[in-house]
């Protein structure tokens, strides 16, 4: 098994008015409530989803 990088994402904003797709990948990140922290594997695919609700998160590159 290889060493898999992670990344912490935190919710920074409302989840509530957004569009069906933002609150979607905000679920599938792990995401529920504001200013709570989660720690995902830094793959291509969780990479998109932060890409497209960057405007509600922020990252930092976990140690």
């Amino acid at each position: 098994m290889t060493n898999q990088r992670k990344i912490r994402v935190t919710l920074n904003k409302s989840k509530h008015g957004r569009l069906k797709s933002h609150k979607a990948c905000i679920a599938g990140l792990g995401l529920r409530k504001i200013r709570q922290t989660v720690s995902v594997d830094d793959t291509p695919q969780n990479r998109g989803m932060i890409n497209k609700i960057s405007y509600l998160v922020s990252v930092e590159e976990e140690k």
